[in-house]
């Protein structure tokens, strides 16, 4: 069985939020959240809040639908770990001559988790 949560719109480029999710692919759900607790990044709080969502949605669907009743969710692993590229806001300088454009990039993050 599998499960997922979604954080979308995260204020931050998707190719520092990559660094932080390559870190817990395949690694076992208890594991992950230990990892995320020790690593310095901005990225890592985040991740760790969707995989914190992702168990809780794990633990509701046990409990509340019959399919997935005999899922085990101590032994949840994750799957995947993926960080998309999200709306991208421009800004530009005001200035007499155009200048070039700042970049605001946003992600969103996607975790997948399985008993299997």
């Amino acid at each position: 069985m599998e499960v997922h949560a979604i954080t979308k719109n995260v204020r931050m480029s998707p190719q520092k939020m990559r660094e932080v999710v390559r870190q817990i692919q395949g690694l076992p759900a208890p594991h992950a959240q230990a990892v995320l607790a020790v690593v310095p990044r901005k990225g890592a709080r985040i991740v760790a809040k969707t995989l914190k969502s992702a168990i809780a949605n794990a633990e509701d669907l046990k409990a509340h639908k019959q399919e997935f009743r005999n899922m085990n969710t101590d032994r949840l692993v994750i799957k995947e770990a993926v960080a998309q590229t999200a709306s991208i806001i421009r800004r530009s300088p005001l200035k007499p001559r155009f200048g070039w454009p700042n970049l605001k990039r946003s992600c969103h993050v996607k975790i997948v988790l399985s008993d299997e």
